[in-house]
């Protein structure tokens, strides 16, 4: 049996040969092109990391807020009769928001001041009584002395004429008797007097209290009556109204609210993640779009809302001419000082906090791309912690459609 073997077609292999060396070929191109790329030097822009000390500032927003608040109570009940300013009006301390009705105060005033009137009265009339019992107090003690002068008298005679042996020794007994008797009297009568004096000092103080009572009772009245007149209290604005004409309020019922202009202070919202680095007393620069001015942190709350920490600031140098409260500005406020930072100026498209692969000019004319990772943004100030070293030169501007190549070679 003969068996014949089919021989291969050597044009076959040359074909799958000249394919291999194709592919193999762009393949290498493919790669090649990938790795670098000439790029015109003119067509970008560069900036060079700067290294020393930076004060790193937290970036914050918020508004102006007024330091001094005063809620506008009602003094008591009553009607609003009239209202005279309306909110974001410009007051003085002295001006009258609202007037308020009350009839009934009106009488109870009167009534008090009927009374006090009438006790005042009693006062001076019990006054001149107490004055004629002391005047009596005072006659019966004159009498009794002269009666005492009269006994001494007589004993003095009778001693004369015991002398001389014509008076008796009993009329000498008698006339002695009736001198200690009559000083005895006067005695107690003085004591009397003397108690009467200070139970009258008691009385016409009782009766003072009752009377001052009365007085402050008047005052709280009258007080109560003029503040139906509702003022200011302080120089500002007007900030709320919450009663409207003809309606009945109850006795320390919220009115309006007005707040100081000229005394402000910065509430801000600071980045949750930085919140806890900032001091007390830690400084703050507040923009207001028309300047900026100095402050200082003097609260922190503790309370987290919407990534963001609530902290107020004493304002320390001028106002700008369009502060005022519920302005909304910008702060930047002093985190930290960095004695050796690297940084670069910011320029769009850098993020702090993040990484991001940024081409670096090397020393042989190529832009070599590289991760850099970057954190705080201070004052226009991008701060460097990873991928770059000072003096090295990044390209600032857009690369996005170069991003697919690791090496740029530039060309001048």
């Amino acid at each position: 049996m003969k068996i014949e073997l089919a021989q291969q077609k050597p044009w076959k292999k040359i074909i799958a040969i000249g394919l291999f060396i194709t592919l193999v070929g762009y393949a290498t191109f493919a790669v090649s092109s990938k790795a670098s790329k000439t790029v015109d030097i003119d067509s970008l822009t560069f900036v060079t990391v700067a290294a020393g000390p930076l004060d790193i500032y937290s970036s914050a927003y918020g508004e102006f807020a007024s330091a001094r608040e005063r809620l506008l109570t009602a003094p008591a009940q009553g009607k609003v009769a009239e209202i005279l300013v309306r909110p974001g009006t410009k007051v003085s301390a002295d001006t009258v928001i609202l007037q308020l009705d009350n009839p009934r105060l009106e009488q109870e005033v009167s009534q008090a001041q009927g009374q006090l009137a009438q006790q005042q009265a009693q006062l001076e009339a019990f006054k001149y009584e107490q004055q004629s019992e002391r005047l009596n107090y005072q006659g019966r003690i004159a009498d009794i002395e002269a009666e005492i002068e009269k006994a001494k008298l007589e004993l003095s005679v009778n001693q004369n004429l015991m002398n001389l042996g014509v008076s008796s020794k009993i009329e000498l007994q008698r006339a002695n008797l009736a001198v200690k008797q009559q000083s005895k009297r006067l005695k107690f009568e003085q004591q009397k007097y003397q108690q009467f004096i200070e139970m009258q000092g008691y009385q016409v103080t009782q009766r003072d209290i009752t009377i001052a009572q009365q007085v402050s009772q008047v005052a709280l009245l009258e007080k109560q009556l003029a503040d139906m007149h509702v003022t200011a209290g302080i120089s500002g604005s007007l900030q709320s109204l919450e009663v409207e004409l003809g309606q009945s309020v109850q006795l320390g019922e919220s009115l309006a609210k007005v707040g100081s202009d000229e005394e402000l202070i910065a509430r801000l919202r600071l980045p949750q993640h930085q919140a806890d680095q900032i001091d007390i007393d830690a400084p703050v620069i507040i923009d207001t779009q028309k300047g900026k001015i100095a402050a200082h942190i003097t609260r922190i709350e503790s309370v987290v809302a919407n990534g963001s920490v609530l902290a107020e600031a004493v304002l320390d140098g001028e106002l700008t001419s369009n502060a005022r409260p519920s302005l909304a500005i910008s702060a930047q406020v002093f985190v930290s000082h960095n004695n050796n930072a690297m940084f670069i100026k910011q320029v769009p498209g850098l993020r702090p906090r993040s990484k991001q692969a940024l081409f670096v000019r090397t020393a042989n004319n190529l832009l070599e791309q590289r991760s850099v990772t970057f954190g705080e943004l201070s004052q226009n100030k991008l701060v460097i912690n990873e991928g770059l070293v000072e003096g090295e030169e990044i390209v600032s501007s857009d690369t996005s459609q170069y991003k697919q190549f690791s090496q740029l070679t530039l060309n001048d």
